[in-house]
């Protein structure tokens, strides 16, 4: 009888493995983007040749490579290879674009990026150790980085907004908090007070924001609304006019600000933490940095109020091994590898456990202060129809095409442009 049972559970156990493997998920019709095929088959333990193409920017070079070199260490499990190259940020998505095949596997993209080519199905979902992304990084950083759908589609490894950098010798802790306050100061003929750029879709909504206007609604959700073009917008756009108008200012174009800070002759510049280290050599011990000003419209002081996302790693949607580009795009934004990455260059992490070691970091404390008052930029397809038309309305205002007389006819516009074809 004993011989009988045994030989009965040795049946169904066989019977049991065999169900198992006949459900394998790599098998043809099922779909798994977080599972590589293997170099051979039915051999779990062989080592897999690998080959992992990167874009990256040109001052991350030298440390994608040792990150390379650690990830293989820790990956015995891969005899990879890295083929690494430099890429813009802005060219990599365009890129992407145009020809999917021959691009990166792995390829930094700003948070605002990801509708437009989730859309496109040129994105794969981040889903290896997705649970422990979701307890790494904050709320917003994991909202800027999933689609309509949910899933998360990059990993960021830095919040990509601005702030403010001043002279200390020439504003005050206080001054710096108006722009008024500071236009209002004489600092001498050769000395501009303050630059931004207006002439920019990344930075002029900020004037927006500030006097009440929203972005595709409240939520940014709502593709078909854009209130830019009410009261508020036409206060804001006025205001816009007269700054570029005041011969204290200057708009940051080519650089220029850079060069004045460096020649003394600029108090304050907007500007973010990749431009830290080139603004505090610039300085010099008169290094300083806040949040972004106040402005003052009908007479009532209003925050300016930027757009906030993130830089990332995406992982394309076509690459041959999706495993291990998901667990290297992972790895160099890991803790570990942030803090490598900012004392390198300066740039500020994102992993929630490192912000209290830095808290002594000007810049640093600027960023999270503005961040305070930012508002996530708009997380739908939508926003790939604002950049082009928001453009037009800056470099008008910036080459006084545009004036007091024609501002509500341009508003009207550039809403119409937004928010007429709709991108679902």
């Amino acid at each position: 009888m004993k011989k009988t049972l045994a030989l009965i559970l040795a049946l169904v156990l066989t019977l049991a493995l065999a169900a198992c493997g006949g459900n394998n998920s790599d098998a043809p019709g099922n779909s798994n983007p977080s599972t590589d095929s293997p170099s051979t088959s039915g051999d779990s333990s062989e080592v897999q040749d690998v080959t992992l193409k990167i874009w990256t920017a040109s001052e991350e070079l030298e440390l994608m490579k040792k990150m390379g070199e650690s990830f293989a260490a820790a990956h015995p499990e891969y005899n990879i290879t890295f083929d690494i190259s430099e890429m813009g940020i802005d060219e990599a998505n365009s890129n992407l674009k145009t020809d999917a095949d021959s691009a990166a596997d792995i390829f930094q993209l700003a948070s605002g990026g990801i509708p437009e080519l989730t859309q496109k199905g040129l994105l794969l979902p981040i889903g290896y150790e997705e649970a422990s992304l979701r307890e790494l990084y904050p709320e917003g950083a994991i909202s800027a980085v999933c689609g309509e759908n949910g899933l998360i589609y990059a990993v960021p490894f830095t919040p990509n907004t601005f702030f403010m950098y001043y002279n200390k010798s020439m504003f005050t802790e206080e001054e710096v908090k108006s722009v008024e306050a500071m236009m209002a100061k004489e600092l001498g003929s050769d000395v501009y007070n303050f630059s931004f750029q207006v002439s920019g879709p990344w930075y002029l909504e900020s004037f927006f924001y500030a006097a009440g206007c929203t972005l595709f609604g409240a939520d940014g959700k709502d593709a078909s609304s854009m209130d830019w073009n009410n009261a508020n917008g036409l206060a804001a756009g006025k205001y816009m006019i007269d700054l570029v108008n005041n011969p204290k200012y200057i708009e940051n174009k080519d650089g220029i600000a850079m060069n004045l800070l460096r020649e003394g002759k600029l108090a304050a510049h907007v500007d973010g933490t990749w431009n830290a280290g080139p603004v505090q050599e610039a300085l010099g011990e008169n290094y300083a940095a806040a949040a972004l000003p106040t402005i003052s419209i009908n007479g009532k002081d209003c925050q300016l109020r930027n757009f906030a996302d993130y830089k990332t790693y995406a992982v394309k949607s076509s690459t041959a091994y999706p495993l291990a580009a998901q667990q290297f795009a992972e790895w160099i934004c890991n803790e570990e590898n942030q803090l490598a990455r900012y004392e390198d260059q300066g740039v500020p992490p994102c992993i929630s456990s490192l912000a209290g070691q830095l808290s002594g970091d000007v810049a640093l404390t600027a960023l999270l202060e503005q961040s305070t008052y930012a508002v996530a930029q708009p997380n739908i397809p939508q926003i790939n129809e604002y950049w082009t038309p928001a453009t037009a309305l800056g470099e008008g205002i910036y080459s006084k095409e545009i004036t007091e007389d024609n501002l509500q006819e341009k508003l009207d516009q550039l809403v119409e442009a937004v928010t007429s074809t709709l991108v679902g």
